[in-house]
């Protein structure tokens, strides 16, 4: 009788699912598996082509993204076309979830940040997208940045009238500014923890090029949707 308890007891802890008809329940199914909301958040932040979704998720092999795609297709939150991924109207309602999400997280989960969590590659591809169309120069400038926490990779930002690009390789251009950084420092500024002034002026980054280019800089940022939220804009020590 015990074995038998036991492989019960077994078989209902394997269940997909949470085994509840609770809305919360249900929706969890979907939403809450490992890696959907940061699908979900790219998706929802234009990302459409397989490669630009698995550049927001860099850490995720590609061949469970494309499992999860698959699954959230299924499940009725995408659709697949010729030109990639769109979310479809259940998709849509959950973006302000995720907005709740990303702004709960700003505020309570983000301020002790561990190594792990910064991302160089996730840094740039975050910094290229939100670079603000009316600050883009009349020429192409190329900014290259590299990280002191990650001596052999470099990463230079390409930014020209028509729109901007992240590259992971030399693009063979000439590089018209050259940012050193602190990976930590400059994903704090990112998310607006603190001012970019602040970290010139601590020697945590570096700019090295004309006067103009660097004054152009803290634009070309662009900063996270959610740094309005930042300790270096609230100015409060429970937010960030």
């Amino acid at each position: 009788m015990d074995l038998l308890l036991a492989i019960r007891l077994a078989d209902f802890s394997d269940m997909k699912g949470y085994g509840q008809f609770c809305p919360v329940a249900q929706a969890s199914e979907v939403f809450a598996e490992k890696w959907t909301p940061l699908i979900l958040r790219e998706l929802a932040c234009g990302s459409h082509r397989f490669g630009d979704l698995h550049r927001g998720v860099p850490r995720m092999s590609r061949t469970l993204l494309a499992r999860r795609l698959r699954s959230l297709e299924v499940d009725g939150l995408i659709e697949h076309s010729d030109d990639g991924y769109y979310l479809t109207a259940a998709g849509s309602d959950l973006v302000p979830v995720i907005d709740l999400l990303g702004r709960w997280g700003q505020r309570w989960a983000t301020a002790d940040l561990d190594d792990d969590d910064l991302d160089p590659a996730l840094l740039m591809w975050d910094i290229h997208r939100r670079v603000p169309a009316e600050l883009l120069p009349q020429r192409r400038v190329v900014v290259r940045f590299h990280f002191q926490e990650v001596r052999k990779e470099r990463y230079w930002l390409v930014l020209e009238p028509g729109g901007v690009d992240i590259c992971y390789k030399d693009p063979g251009h000439p590089v018209d500014l050259y940012v050193t950084s602190s990976l930590r420092s400059l994903v704090s500024v990112w998310l607006g923890h603190r001012q970019l002034q602040q970290a010139t002026a601590a020697g945590e980054i570096d700019m090295d090029g004309p006067k103009h280019l660097r004054a152009a800089l803290p634009g070309w940022l662009g900063l996270s949707t959610f740094a309005p939220l930042g300790k270096a804009v609230a100015g409060t020590a429970g937010s960030y």
